[in-house]
């Protein structure tokens, strides 16, 4: 006789399909999380290839497991891969396992890739999907992140800094803490002394230590009698051995070190979100996307930027996507909305002169920039599968010229266009306009910043290929950023040449070098012709940055890089270093 309590054969496939992600979930949470802890290690040893290796398994890490994933699913759904109703009534099951949990929208996330995989979804399926365009993720989250927190008597500052830095301990001691812990004292009440006589009455900062290329942070706050700042120690383990090395506590210095034009922290965090709102209120300004993304959630930074993006189209419904400001490029389409502060980019069909490379090489090199020390010169781009627009939306010349150049990436579902792969990044002021639009000093100092960009790349092993102005922005902290990424490639894949000098006058009058070209030259003392700054600004550059346009400084640094020997380059300027 049948046990009518036992559900049907599908129910328990819904059931087993729902805890089988959840597993999955935890699986990948669990391999991340000993990846990220292998930072302290790799800290304390002065290991920074290994550190790099790290970043890059981390990264591949997702995919990895979402992979794992469907090959377990497969063998669960017996032919049923594509059963929706199977699926909606498996995303109910996994809900229910998400009771109570800070990071559900993490877990979230992870189930709707795996059903954008099996189905490849185009836009938003709501029928199997987790969604809510309405709501912020972490506006429910009232848990506090784990912290230490420490009260200051008058007078009592470096000996409480003597037991911040006690608190943290590393397998190699400071050189000297109670020095580190002094230097600290004097620089937060030399930054705080507008707040009165006895600036400082707690320090609070997280438990957890956030890694990042050769540095620890302890990330917190500073509070004053009736106001608080950022507080981020940044402590450097070099020949000279452990020590603090700079203290920031304005919110610009902070936002910086926490740039999407930066690299992901290694930050071994026992949840994500709680983090994510104790972050926020160090940085009020800092999308929730970036956030997640520099805490290595790459995933569930572009589901935020999705989430919080269509949401603001859905509202100012009257608004047309367009062109964004600068000059066309030759290999993309870039358009916007713009109220909002992203653009979107679609590879062309074909590109013009003198382009050569093919459509899965310029995918390649964003993925290659994806992996890569961004240094806080490279701006992170997402790439977005099967993004959906109401073709209504688009100015008329936008969608001329999308659907006459960009029709092998668009295809169209009724009044919808669905574009297979885009590009999604912040939107920065074109340098080449930003120059033209700024007073002489201003204009200089993004030039020599601009420059600036070029050796901060190269010294780790980036070097752009196209360095035309069109292809950096401007931050609203004035600091050039390079985004137009078909050209770059590796330092250490250049032959850098000196130009050769002519022999005669017809080689002197010649319109094409009378000598051989290989695919990897590259001249530096030509970069001036590229540049396409002003005179003035030129000269500027050639005085500050001569380096630049010296071919054995170019190649000096692709030997030593090639011996996995790479410079330090500071995330802070020079006067935040402490005394």
């Amino acid at each position: 006789m049948t046990d009518v309590l036992t559900p049907p054969q599908s129910e328990r496939r819904a059931v087993a399909i729902g805890r089988a992600i959840f597993d999955a979930f935890e699986d990948y949470h669990a391999r991340f999380g000993e990846i990220t802890l292998r930072a302290k290690q790799r800290f304390e040893a002065r290991d920074w290839s290994g550190a790099r290796d790290d970043a890059v398994e981390r990264i591949a890490l997702y995919d990895q497991c979402i992979g794992e994933c469907m090959l377990r699913l497969r063998a669960v759904l017996m032919g049923q891969a594509h059963d929706r109703r199977l699926w909606a009534r498996a995303r109910e099951h996994f809900q229910a396992l998400l009771a109570g949990l800070i990071d559900q929208e993490l877990y979230k996330t992870f189930y709707n890739t795996l059903t954008r995989r099996f189905f490849r979804t185009q836009g938003v399926d709501a029928r199997i999907e987790f969604v809510a365009l309405d709501i912020e993720p972490t506006d429910a989250i009232t848990h506090p992140v784990a912290r230490h927190t420490y009260a200051v008597s008058p007078g009592q500052l470096t000996e409480m800094l003597i037991r911040v830095l006690g608190d943290y301990p590393f397998g190699v001691p400071y050189v000297h803490r109670t020095r580190c812990a002094a230097a600290i004292a004097i620089r937060l009440q030399d930054d705080l002394a507008h707040w009165g006589d006895h600036p400082v009455r707690s320090v609070e900062l997280l438990e957890t230590v956030f890694y990042r290329e050769r540095r620890a942070y302890l990330v917190g706050r500073v509070f004053g009698e009736h106001r608080f700042s950022p507080c981020v120690i940044a402590l450097v383990n070099d020949e000279g051995g452990l020590r603090a090395e700079a203290v920031l506590t304005q919110r610009s210095d902070v936002a910086q070190l926490f740039s999407n034009s930066r690299s992901y922290f290694q930050a071994d965090l026992a949840t994500v979100g709680d983090a994510v709102v104790f972050l926020r209120s160090l940085l009020t300004h800092k999308p929730i996307d970036e956030l997640y993304t520099m805490l290595g959630r790459a995933k569930q930074g572009k589901t935020e930027r999705y989430r919080t993006f269509f949401r603001h189209f859905q509202t100012n419904a009257s608004e047309q996507l367009g062109h964004a400001e600068g000059t066309p490029g030759m290999v993309m389409v870039v358009f916007t909305l713009p109220s909002y502060p992203l653009v979107f980019k679609l590879i062309r069909d074909r590109f013009a002169y003198p382009k050569k490379m093919s459509r899965q090489q310029v995918e390649a090199k964003y993925e290659l920039v994806f992996q890569l020390d961004r240094i806080g010169r490279l701006l992170d781009a997402q790439p977005y599968r099967f993004l959906r627009f109401p073709r209504t939306r688009f100015s008329p010349e936008l969608l001329d010229e999308l659907m006459s150049t960009c029709a092998m990436s668009i295809a169209e579902d009724g009044e919808d266009l669905v574009f297979d792969l885009c590009y999604v990044q912040r939107r920065l002021r074109p340098l080449n306009l930003y120059l033209r639009e700024q007073v002489p000093d201003a204009a200089k100092s993004a030039a020599l910043d601009y420059a600036q960009a070029i050796k901060d790349m190269a010294r780790n092993n980036i070097f752009p290929g196209d360095m035309l102005l069109k292809n950096f922005g401007i931050t609203r902290h004035a600091r050039a950023v390079f985004y137009d990424y078909d050209e770059l490639c590796l330092v250490t894949d250049c032959n850098f040449r000196d130009w050769p000098q002519p022999s005669n006058y017809e080689e002197q009058m010649a319109d094409e070098p009378w000598f051989h070209v290989g695919p990897h030259d590259v001249f530096p003392e030509r970069f001036p012709l590229f540049m396409g700054l002003p005179a003035a600004m030129l000269e500027s550059v050639k005085q500050t940055h001569a380096d630049l346009f010296d071919p054995q400084w170019w190649r000096a640094l692709r030997d030593r890089l090639a011996e996995d020997d790479y410079p330090d380059t500071p995330p802070y300027a020079d006067a935040l270093r402490l005394a």
